[in-house]
């Protein structure tokens, strides 16, 4: 497989990791992460007036019909840089819309997206769900002009900044079944929504979302009525394999601080980098880094081109396993080798290893993905 970048996305990452560069530096991270939203306006109009946020959209949706791999790039400076602003939430529930939904819908909710108006966010997780995509409890009834939803969602990133929420909520059958299911488009203003809102460990926005009787119209639902997680298992794992791009991303940036760390901090008269035993770990972290590296090029170019959705599904797991451990493995070490320090508010490493902490989970951890992985396998 060719691991190398075109032309076009080589830019794209060259002016993305530019920008972040002379805009979004550890101290302007922690003005956004502090102020009242948790999130930059101005960093996210110009992310949308760079075309990053019309990258992974249908051309019919007002986007550029890009795919993963346009966006990998993007993702690793994002998470090199610690990026908060929901992202990945709006692309995942975008992605949603633009699979699933109407020209109307599409025209309503990603022109707004793409030119940086509006943001979208996912709500989909329940109570016990335990990574099963399937386990939605939520129900969805039948009105005289519409729809009336119930149900709680938990951990809704991105949900406090949302202009737009695509909510999952079952119109037949019980929790766990794969039949049933269906999305709708439910504003965070409407009537019997409430939420509340929390920082993450990570110092992103999420919400837990409850839906007490919200009336939507017709024309609010997405897609299908009861057909909809073939569409939401393709986004979630889209978004995984953004997600391992963002990862190799904040690993890199791990792996580097901790090598000049090891260079400039001394002991003995002598930089603690010249100890082979420590040299030995630098270098384990380099090969977990670089092996991370692949597999994630592998899952986002697998979810652009794989038209079986059980091999799909198969690499991306693969792919999250890796990760997931990658996560775990560079986080701690990073931290132990710049020793207490390494802990403070105060050095980026510190929040870096918060975010490899968070992603390992994020969209099912390594035993969810292994437990997958071998299902399709069979």
């Amino acid at each position: 497989m060719n691991f190398e970048l075109n032309e076009e996305q080589r830019l794209l990452a060259e002016s993305v990791g530019r920008f972040l560069d002379n805009t979004y530096g550890f101290e302007d991270r922690k003005k956004v992460i502090q102020s009242e939203s948790g999130a930059s306006d101005a960093v996210w109009k110009q992310l949308a007036e760079m075309g990053v946020l019309s990258i992974p959209f249908s051309e019919a949706a007002g986007g550029i019909g890009g795919g993963a791999v346009d966006l990998m790039s993007a993702m690793q400076s994002f998470g090199k840089a610690l990026v908060v602003e929901p992202i990945l939430a709006t692309v995942l529930a975008g992605r949603l819309i633009d699979r699933a939904g109407s020209a109307a819908q599409k025209g309503e909710v990603l022109t707004g997206v793409i030119d940086g108006s509006r943001k979208l966010a996912f709500a989909h997780t329940e109570d016990g769900a335990r990574y099963r995509l399937s386990q939605v409890a939520a129900t969805a009834t039948r009105s005289a002009d519409g729809w009336t939803l119930s149900g709680l969602k938990r951990v809704v990133l991105g949900a406090p900044l949302a202009d737009m929420l695509v909510v999952t909520a079952r119109t037949s059958g019980s929790a766990g079944d794969a039949q049933g299911v269906s999305l709708f488009l439910v504003s965070p203003s409407a009537k019997g929504v409430s939420m509340t809102g929390y920082r993450t460990l990570d110092n992103q926005r999420a919400a837990d979302v409850k839906l007490d009787a919200v009336a939507v119209r017709a024309d609010a639902l997405v897609g299908t009525e009861g057909g909809a997680m073939p569409v939401v298992e393709e986004a979630v794992d889209f978004a995984t394999a953004l997600l391992c791009a963002e990862a190799v991303g904040a690993m890199q940036f791990a792996n580097d601080t901790t090598l000049e760390y090891l260079k400039t901090r001394k002991q003995f008269g002598a930089p603690i980098g010249s100890f082979q035993a420590l040299q030995h770990r630098m270098v384990e972290m380099f090969v977990t880094t670089e092996q991370s590296r692949s597999m994630s090029f592998l899952a986002c170019s697998k979810v652009d081109a794989s038209a079986d959705p059980s091999e799909r599904s198969r690499i991306v797991s693969a792919a999250k396993i890796k990760i997931a451990d990658a996560c775990r493995q560079i986080s701690q070490e990073s931290i132990q080798l710049h020793g207490g320090m390494g802990m403070t508010e105060e050095m980026k490493v510190s929040h870096t290893f918060r975010r490899l902490t968070m992603i390992a989970q994020q969209f099912g951890d390594a035993d969810a993905h292994l437990e997958r992985f071998a299902h399709l396998d069979h």
